[in-house]
C-alpha cells in the first residue's frame, strides 16, 4: 500500500488545484496515473511554443499535437476534464495563439478557441464549461451553410491577473482587442463582448459593471468607478 501511496505523491497537482482524496474512489487513483503519464509524453514530446515546470493535463484534454507550437504556457499551469484548447490555423499568422501565464487553471469542459491571440496573465482561473473565442464563425453568405464560410478575422483577448471566470461564462471578441482587467470576477453565464476595467464584478447578457473596487474609497462599490486603464 505504501508503494501505492508514494506513487500518487508523484502525482501531485499543482499546489494551486486541491485534489480529492484518494481513498474518496479508488479508481481516481488510475485517473490520476493516466492524466500523469500523459503530461509526462506530452511535455516531452509535443512542440510547445513554451511549457514550463510543473504543468499538469487531464488525460481527456484535447490538445493537438500539430497545433502545439502555438500554444506556450507558464510554470503550475492545470488543463482539467474535456478541456479543448483550439487553434484555428491561418497561414499569415504565426507565433503563440494560446498564452497561459503561471498558475492559471482551466476548468473542466472550458474551450479556448484563438486564431490570433488569447492571453490569460498569471493566476487567471476558469470555472467549468468557460468559452473564450478571440473569433467569430462567419455567416455573411446566406447561399452557404455557416459550417462552410470559415472564421471572421477576429481580434485578440487578454485576460488580466488573477481574474476568475465563473461557470458557462463567455468570452467572445469578433474583431479589435478585448481585455478585462486584473482581478475581475465574470459571473456564471455572463457574456461578455468588451474591455472592462481592474476589480470589476461583471454579469448578464450583454455583461455589464455590477460592482468595482474603489481605491480612493478603498471599498466595493456597486456600478463602475473608472475608465478602462489600459
Amino acid at each position: 500500500m505504501n508503494a501505492y501511496l508514494d506513487i500518487a505523491e508523484d502525482m501531485a497537482l499543482p499546489s494551486n488545484v486541491v485534489a480529492p482524496q484518494i481513498h474518496d474512489d479508488p479508481l481516481y487513483f488510475a485517473e490520476r496515473l493516466i492524466s500523469k503519464l500523459r503530461t509526462l509524453w506530452m511535455t516531452a514530446t509535443y512542440p510547445f511554443a513554451s511549457v514550463g515546470n510543473g504543468v499538469a493535463f487531464h488525460y481527456s484534454a484535447d490538445v493537438r499535437r500539430s497545433k502545439a507550437d502555438r500554444i506556450a504556457m507558464g510554470s503550475g499551469v492545470y488543463i482539467g476534464k474535456d478541456v479543448w484548447l483550439n487553434v484555428t490555423l491561418t497561414p499569415e499568422n504565426d507565433g503563440p495563439a494560446i498564452v497561459l501565464g503561471d498558475r492559471c487553471v482551466i476548468g473542466r469542459r472550458t474551450m479556448l478557441s484563438a486564431r490570433n491571440q488569447i492571453f490569460l496573465e498569471q493566476d487567471v482561473t476558469t470555472g467549468p464549461g468557460v468559452l473564450i473565442m478571440d473569433h467569430n464563425h462567419a455567416y455573411e453568405d446566406v447561399t452557404r451553410p455557416v459550417e462552410q464560410q470559415g472564421v471572421t478575422e477576429g481580434g485578440t483577448v487578454r485576460i488580466g491577473e488573477g481574474s476568475f471566470l465563473g461557470f458557462g461564462a463567455a468570452i467572445v471578441c469578433s474583431k479589435g482587442g478585448l481585455t478585462l482587467g486584473k482581478h475581475c470576477v465574470v459571473a456564471a453565464n455572463a457574456v461578455v463582448t468588451r474591455s472592462f476595467p481592474d476589480y470589476c464584478v461583471i454579469s448578464g447578457n450583454p455583461a455589464r459593471v455590477v460592482s468595482q473596487y474603489d481605491a480612493d474609497k478603498k471599498m466595493w462599490v456597486l456600478g463602475g468607478v473608472a475608465p478602462l486603464s489600459r
